[in-house]
């Protein structure tokens, strides 16, 4: 099987490329955004208002604070892309060093994880998405095509006094919650 990126069913006709090490030495390949995508700023979600009114000590209702709450996450930017590895390796995403310089997104958490059996999963055949947050003052317009973040395959080990784990994957994003 070894390892490797395939066009997600979806984006089949769409002219997506696949990831690709841009140098001779890169460990990441570069991942592009498979659409036209807008990241907004956060600095223009509904949060701000909670934060001015807990600066002044205003009161805000439970309701207010869970809807600016809610606002304030990462937007998941499609890639058009699964990545198939052998099942002691994983897939690692993690931002391209240029952008909180150049751009100001951020992956907020640190890196992403793909594990081996996210590929083909029947709940989204493994579609890569990055998480980003755009801490700039403008929203953000990505093209189909920018260069987004990086992935890079890594092995991993497990612990001698592991038990036995026989639960599989059923889900895609975020699945293997308890």
């Amino acid at each position: 099987m070894s390892r490797g990126f395939e066009v997600i069913k979806k984006y089949a006709d769409q002219d997506i490329n696949l990831p690709e090490r841009q140098t001779k030495h890169a460990a990441g390949y570069d991942f592009e955004a498979s659409e036209d995508f807008v990241l907004p700023s956060i600095w223009k979600l509904n949060f701000i208002k909670i934060l001015r009114a807990i600066r002044k000590a205003e009161n805000s209702s439970d309701e207010e604070i869970d809807l600016a709450d809610k606002d304030l996450k990462p937007l998941l930017i499609p890639t058009g892309i699964k990545a198939y590895m052998e099942d002691d390796e994983y897939l690692m995403l993690a931002n391209r060093s240029s952008n909180p310089l150049k751009r100001r997104m951020i992956l907020p958490n640190g890196v992403g994880i793909i594990d081996a059996d996210y590929y083909n999963n029947p709940a989204n055949e493994g579609a890569i998405y990055f998480q980003m947050i755009n801490y700039g003052l403008r929203d953000l317009k990505i093209k189909k095509g920018e260069r987004i973040g990086q992935g890079i395959f890594m092995k991993y080990l497990t612990a001698d006094n592991e038990k036995e784990v026989t639960k599989s994957r059923e889900g895609g994003f975020g699945s293997t919650k308890k």
